[in-house]
């Protein structure tokens, strides 16, 4: 019999251990679904308090980047050299697509999207702290051991039943097996419950055939009185969780502001240096014309030497502007494919056109109401000011804990009838005791809580600092981008009149030099200023585009779409 109960209870062991494997790969996908559904719903109804947040927010994302749907451009520019033949057939992305494909691909963004999951996942546990919490355990054994045999036999000498005891070793083997369901809950202001119910069960196999069993049926209740009176620090642990959900859900969301103005800097930077290359290439052309004419003039002896000199240098040196024009463009571009999250061999090119069409929009708001409508709309500036009432609780919490402690604590238990065998046996509410009292700590020792207290009341003090200090760099922020917004408009006026200016200056030296009466040095001059001039005023445009997005951003006024792309407030009021 032994032998049959070894593989008997080996089958068992892997029976069990097999549908525990079963059970963990089939809820894994469960659990996932579980957490996604609570912490989706968590972000949802928060964001419903957070103006332009992200309405269909997800960490979901997929590796596949698919450019099938862009236009291809089928020209190779000239002002790319042998480098323009690599972008036939490249895909051309507009602002917009650029926009969009950063918000799903770029790996910075999705970073910064796990985060705000992560707190919204954070926050479910601690909510599932004032919610019912089931529990349930179990064991069971089976076991054996030699024994000496005993019989019950008749005394030779009085008659009477006696126990004789074998030499004879015999094997006991039994059955015992453990449970037990409870289940605690943390109720906001009326207290803590604990209930529980547990069972032992004990059968021999061999021999004894007796089978005992027992129960037990328990509650307890315990609520703080002074000390952590309505488990003060439990809910505060819960308030700050909530609370601090919201502050990451406003900081992603200013995020997404500042990730959409990034990515709109970065793509008017490539083609600004796209433009570079082009202006580049135009003076390089305009040298090799020069200096060709200038060598037909020296040849008839009209021109010196010395100006052919300095046009064949100036066309050497523009050449090697131009070379180093198209390295910092494609370098560019490799890191804008970057910050989209694509491979830097993805074969793209931006559109000029987004270049052609920018032009100035300037805000027709006074740097003082800027700044009021700053304060009232800056997402990071209300978590400064909600974080000043969370230390406010932090010191009343902190104040709490230095009361001696009194709870109420009581608890109630029914048990089953011991004296019962043979069979299961539940509690009988005959069979109780409870009790009830106050356990009290007088709080002796409060060195460590004394130190908290006066560690918030610190901490209190800072955080008002923070605020004031926050609101002054907010200012400083608003006024500085107010500046910049406006210098680089009088950039722009400024750049338009400097290529007007270089033009007539380029007009005229062509003119002379068709006579020969030009100098060298006075057209290489003039061509050098309307390149420069040129690249001003292209730089000087895109800077007021970036600065003005950068205004309305400081503002907290700047409101992204689903895609990235924003849209600008026209008229801003103050509040």
């Amino acid at each position: 019999m032994f032998p049959s109960v070894k593989r008997f209870a080996r089958r068992g062991l892997l029976a069990g251990l097999s549908f525990l494997l079963a059970l963990t790969s089939c809820t894994s996908s469960h659990y996932r679904k579980s957490a996604d559904r609570e912490t989706y719903s968590t972000i949802k109804k928060k964001s419903a308090s957070v103006r332009n947040s992200d309405p269909h927010f997800t960490i979901e994302q997929t590796n596949v980047i698919s450019l099938e749907g862009f236009p291809t451009a089928t020209n190779a520019p000239d002002f790319l050299g042998i480098d323009g033949k690599a972008e036939i057939g490249a895909r051309i992305l507009k602002l917009e697509d650029a926009l969009d494909i950063a918000i799903k691909h770029s790996r910075a963004y999705q970073a910064r999207k796990e985060q705000l999951y992560l707190s919204g996942l954070s926050l479910t546990l601690v909510r599932h702290q004032f919610e019912p919490i089931f529990s349930a355990s179990g064991s069971a054994n089976y076991s054996g051991r030699t024994e000496q045999a005993v019989t019950l036999g008749i005394d030779e000498i009085t008659g009477q039943p006696k126990v004789i005891v074998s030499d004879t070793l015999v094997e006991q083997q039994r059955i015992s097996g453990s449970g037990a369901i409870g289940a605690s809950w943390l109720i906001r202001d009326v207290g803590r419950v604990t209930t529980a119910m547990t069972t032992d069960f004990l059968r021999f196999v061999t021999g004894d055939p007796r089978v005992t069993s027992s129960s037990q049926l328990s509650a307890t209740f315990l609520r703080p009185l002074l000390r952590d009176s309505g488990f003060k620090t439990q809910t505060e642990a819960l308030i700050q969780a909530e609370r601090q959900m919201l502050y990451d859900l406003r900081e992603f969301t200013r995020y997404r502001k500042d990730f959409s103005v990034q990515i709109a800097t970065a793509y008017y930077g490539v083609l600004g240096s796209r433009d570079t290359v082009r202006n580049s290439f135009l003076n390089l052309q305009t040298s090799r014309k020069n200096a060709e004419r200038t060598r037909a003039l020296a040849a008839e002896g009209r021109v010196t030497t010395a100006d052919l000199g300095r046009l064949e240098q100036q066309e050497l040196s523009t050449e090697s502007t131009w070379i180093a024009a198209i390295r910092g463009y494609k370098q560019s571009l490799d890191n804008f494919k970057i910050l989209l999250g694509l491979s830097v061999d993805t074969n793209l090119i931006l559109d000029d056109h987004e270049l052609d069409i920018l032009q100035i929009r300037h805000p027709e708001i006074a740097v003082d109401d800027s700044i009021k409508v700053a304060l009232a709309a800056r997402l990071d500036f209300m978590n400064t000011k909600d974080q000043l009432d969370d230390t406010e609780r932090r010191v009343k919490l902190a104040e709490n804990l230095l009361k001696p402690r009194v709870d109420l604590a009581a608890s109630v238990a029914v048990n089953s009838n011991p004296n019962e065998s043979g069979h299961f046996s539940l509690p009988e509410l005959d069979r109780y005791r409870w009790n009830a009292g106050l356990n009290i700590d007088p709080g002796l020792d409060r060195v460590a809580e004394r130190n908290s207290y006066r560690a918030a009341l610190i901490t209190r003090n800072s955080a008002a600092r923070a605020l004031v200090q926050r609101e002054d760099e907010i200012k400083l922020q608003v006024r500085d981008s107010w500046r910049t917004l406006d210098q680089a408009k009088r950039s722009y006026e400024i750049s338009e009149i400097g290529v007007k200016i270089s033009e007539r200056r380029v007009e005229e030296q062509n003119l002379l030099g068709e006579f020969g009466r030009s100098k060298a040095q006075d057209l290489v001059d003039a061509q050098n200023a309307l390149i420069d001039a040129k690249n001003l005023r292209t730089q000087a445009l895109v800077t007021h585009t970036i600065a003005r997005l950068q205004f309305w951003n400081n503002m907290g006024i700047l409101y992204i779409k689903d895609n990235g792309q924003w849209e600008e407030t026209e008229h801003a009021k103050a509040q």
